[in-house]
């Protein structure tokens, strides 16, 4: 599923890029590997800031991602990322591994024109399908497109379940 989400986000070298549910790390890490590839000089990088709301979790994610040499090209913020959207710069891409209780286009003023947001939205019940959901912020109007069902646990605090 990293692989598929990571296709249809169209990730490129020097783009700025918002995750949220940082999980082990191994997501951001392959974005980074896309934003942010090693074999190019780091003046052409992007970066990822991945956003963790259960502290243990973000504290793991942080120790894989520097043991892996990525702390250079993912920030992990430890918190609700729902309240840390105050940010003053806009994102390329935001994805988001969590399901949500509804579409996100609440998120859309926070990326650039062109931008893709990329979410799960549904029920927080492996019984119920959740939908894989793409945006597109085409100056301000968003385009959704639908990608099949998924199974993914739910998003947690202000804008989750």
């Amino acid at each position: 599923m990293v692989f598929i989400m990571n296709e249809l986000l169209d990730l490129k070298p020097g783009m700025l890029v918002f995750e949220v549910g940082t999980g082990s790390g191994y997501h951001a890490a392959t974005i980074a590997e896309a934003v942010a590839p090693s074999d190019i000089s780091p003046g052409g990088w992007g970066h990822v800031y991945t956003f963790e709301i259960i502290p243990h979790l973000a504290f793991r994610a942080y120790k894989n991602l520097k043991k892996a040499g990525y702390l250079d090209r993912v920030t992990v913020i430890c918190g609700d990322a729902s309240k840390a959207f105050t940010l003053r710069i806009k994102a390329d891409r935001i994805v988001i591994t969590a399901s949500s209780p509804k579409i996100p286009t609440w998120l859309c003023s926070f990326l650039k024109d062109n931008g893709i947001l990329l979410s799960p939205v549904g029920p927080p019940s492996f019984l119920y399908p959740q939908k894989l959901v793409k945006l597109v912020n085409k100056k301000g109007k968003v385009d959704i497109e639908e990608y099949g069902y998924v199974s993914f646990v739910p998003l947690r605090g202000e804008a989750g379940w």
